[in-house]
């Protein structure tokens, strides 16, 4: 069945843990934005509690009859589609707010990996500046929003939330694109683009 476009709000199962209510804050979430960089800088944003591990072997039950351990993670693990209408000029802005929504929700920046199929985020285009090693140590140590584009998408490891911001690029790389993006979202897969277009690339469906 096609996606549905919806207003960019958080589904409250991706939502992460809030220890205070968003109202009482007085500032907004710090992003990550290309500048000066020196060795020693902290990364921005705003590290907080992650998913909460799986429980250890000795405590697990049984699986019912019929229902094996890995049907079951797969039906935990299927990530909700949220589709939020953007042109392919204003995609790479409203995958920005929908990161600012996940951190206002609670969730951590180490958390969510975002895609872009066309021009690159600013700050992947800055980080790639000082070397791929580099850029993809910030990815293995996850202690911030991870930017890339869909090409990279294969070597993304799976976070809870993936955004992807159709930007531009052809339907081909739209169509592998998303199909990675979703295996790689644990939790919730947000598209950002024109819903007529991206329900055609995907077949009407994912």
């Amino acid at each position: 069945m096609p996606l549905i476009p919806e207003e960019p709000q958080i589904h409250e199962s991706a939502q992460g843990p809030r220890a205070t209510p968003a109202a009482g804050r007085t500032a907004p979430t710090p992003r990550p934005v290309p500048g000066p960089r020196t060795a020693a800088a902290p990364r921005p944003g705003r590290p907080g509690p992650g998913p909460a591990r799986p429980t250890p072997p000795a405590q697990r039950t049984h699986a019912p009859a019929g229902q094996s351990a890995s049907s079951r993670q797969e039906k935990r693990s299927a990530p909700q589609i949220q589709l939020i209408p953007a042109t392919a000029t204003g995609a790479l802005d409203a995958a920005d707010e929908a990161v600012d929504l996940l951190l206002d929700s609670g969730r951590a920046p180490g958390d969510v990996l975002v895609l872009t199929t066309g021009e690159q985020h600013p700050w992947a285009a800055h980080e790639l500046s000082f070397g791929e090693s580099a850029y993809w140590a910030q990815h293995d140590a996850r202690d911030d929003v991870f930017y890339a584009d869909a090409a990279s998408a294969a070597r993304a490891s799976t976070r809870p939330v993936v955004v992807v911001a159709v930007n531009g690029g052809s339907d081909d790389v739209t169509a592998q694109a998303l199909p990675v993006a979703m295996s790689r979202a644990g939790a919730l897969l947000i598209v950002c683009g024109d819903p007529q277009r991206i329900n055609a690339v995907l077949g009407a469906g994912v």
